[in-house]
């Protein structure tokens, strides 16, 4: 897969949660450290993606914010 956005991180799916329209899938890219997507349960259906999967998470935004406490 060739991809024009920079921000590509491996991990490893640990959870998919459906919800009505909408799925959370949940991909641990190092040990604790989890990224949450939010798409739709299509989009899960097509892919195939289960729990245990190993996946690449796509970061492609114009905006990113970063707080401290």
């Amino acid at each position: 897969m060739k991809l024009s956005a920079r921000n590509q991180i491996k991990g490893k799916i640990i959870e998919v949660k459906k919800g009505a329209t909408t799925a959370h899938v949940r991909v641990e890219i190092a040990p604790g450290q989890v990224i949450t997507s939010s798409i739709t349960n299509e989009a899960v259906d097509e892919l195939g993606l289960k729990a245990g999967d190993a996946a690449i998470v796509v970061i492609k935004a114009s905006d990113v914010m970063i707080g401290v406490a």
